[in-house]
């Protein structure tokens, strides 16, 4: 259970979130709206990436903001650009670097990233030098690194912002597979049929909140 709790958020003297109160049970659930609109910042309240400057943020009642490691062990983030995430030579050795704080032996970690890497499409690319994968691959890359830590939530902002059709059709289908709560942050609203629920926001306030059919609708409305 992920709670919002009468949460706002301000960037100096500018207003990015106000007022909302949220409770997100659901398997899938995305936020939706304009550039601006204050979603990427309550989405990175999650797991203590942006504090509340008024409410508070529960994570199975844990607050991130006061103990934001014990929420990080069960919450995984995937960003817009997967390269700001890979940090290591090779595939492997970037997801096995995940593990480095998990008491593993070396052999181990290398065992489950190679796991995990045949898991979510990418078999045989443990050595693969990380930079030179495709924007897709990386963005799995991406993926995969926090799936190695075995999460109860992932939250992903704009993660296919960067990717081509049969790219972000995979990806689509790869999260659509995970028994993880994921909460997606999205301008691709062909990625929602599936999902359980679409809050839209609007200026920092919730606007609408239902079944991926009426939200959609009423954000397109929105956006004129």
């Amino acid at each position: 259970m992920i709670e919002f709790e009468g949460v706002g958020h301000d960037y100096d003297q500018r207003t990015v979130l106000d007022g909302v109160d949220l409770r997100l049970a659901e398997q899938r659930v995305a936020f939706v709206g304009a550039n601006g609109s204050g979603k990427s910042t309550l989405a990175r309240m999650i797991n203590g990436l942006v504090h509340p400057t008024r409410g508070r943020v529960l994570v199975d009642g844990v607050d991130p903001a006061r103990d934001g490691r014990a929420v990080r062990r069960r919450v995984g983030f995937v960003f817009t650009h997967p390269d700001s995430q890979i940090v290591m030579p090779t595939a492997g050795e970037d997801v096995a670097f995940s593990l480095r704080k998990q008491g593993l032996s070396k052999a181990e970690r290398q065992r489950r990233a190679a796991e995990v890497l045949a898991q979510h499409g990418l078999a045989g690319y443990a050595e693969h030098p990380a930079h030179q994968l495709s924007g897709g691959q990386k963005q799995l890359l991406a993926l995969c690194s926090m799936l190695v830590l075995d999460p109860d939530v992932l939250v992903c902002d704009e993660p296919t912002t960067l990717l081509d059709l049969r790219n972000k059709r995979h990806f689509a289908e790869v999260l659509a597979g995970l028994r993880q709560q994921v909460v997606l942050v999205t301008h691709d609203l062909d990625l929602l049929a599936d999902f359980d629920r679409v809050v839209v926001l609007e200026a920092g306030k919730v606007v609408a909140d239902d079944e991926p059919g009426p939200a959609v609708r009423y954000y397109r409305e929105l956006a004129g």
